[in-house]
């Protein structure tokens, strides 16, 4: 009886213990992936780049490095003809290589995606699909999604869940919904509120990056050991 309670006692302590969402000692080489195209409205504002500026902002003060921001709009790919891994290596265009090399160095990645009909961003697709697993394999990735109603693009995002996880780039359980985005940031990405609502914010943040931080750490720690792809 006194095993079964000494047990009991530690199983307890150990569900009950704290979870920390510090930052971790060393950043990680983050790629960021967004999806809306959209130019002017209506609706109006325009809410994928204030969503971006504050999710940048927010893994920049977590201490990570973010090597790229892949924007459809900037990028402005062709809509799918031919990937990255079809041209031979001295055929391949100059702006798809910029963005394998910068895929292929990363040790995260954050995807960030509005919701069209109940789904993914088709920019925000066309830029995955424009590359193979290899470029995501064995790095860990979250999803962060919007909308200006009060579902917070929850269904795009876990659309997206299958399609990351089919690249190797398995997204993190903890997910970040931001509903009715237009009332939640100005046009510099910043909280509108008090101090106490941007606490709440990054507080919720939080959850999803620290989950982030702990696969990408390991990830990248074991990559120095074992290359994964001499053994998949």
């Amino acid at each position: 009886r006194r095993r079964r309670d000494v047990a009991a006692l530690s199983f307890t302590v150990l569900c009950c213990r704290p979870f920390s969402f510090a930052a971790p000692v060393d950043g990680l080489n983050t790629v960021v992936i967004t999806g809306t195209t959209r130019k002017e409205g209506p609706p109006r504002p325009i809410i994928g780049p204030r969503v971006s500026k504050y999710i940048c902002s927010h893994l920049e003060q977590r201490g990570h490095s973010i090597s790229a921001v892949l924007d459809p709009l900037e990028l402005n790919l062709p809509l799918l003809e031919k990937p990255h891994f079809a041209y031979s290596s001295s055929q391949v265009p100059i702006q798809l290589e910029e963005i394998a090399q910068a895929l292929e160095s990363a040790d995260c990645f954050v995807v960030i995606t509005p919701e069209y009909n109940h789904a993914p961003s088709p920019g925000l697709l066309n830029i995955l699909n424009h590359f193979g697993s290899s470029k995501f394999s064995f790095k860990p990735s979250s999803i962060v999604s919007y909308s200006a109603g009060q579902w917070g693009g929850t269904r795009a995002a876990l659309a997206l869940r299958p399609i990351l996880s089919e690249l190797g780039c398995l997204p993190v359980s903890a997910m970040v919904h931001i509903p009715q985005a237009q009332d939640v940031f100005d046009e510099e990405g910043n909280i509108v509120g008090d101090e106490a609502t941007k606490q709440r914010w990054d507080s919720y943040l939080d959850r999803c990056f620290s989950q982030m931080e702990w696969w990408g750490e390991a990830a990248s720690t074991h990559r120095q050991v074992t290359d994964p792809f001499d053994v998949s």
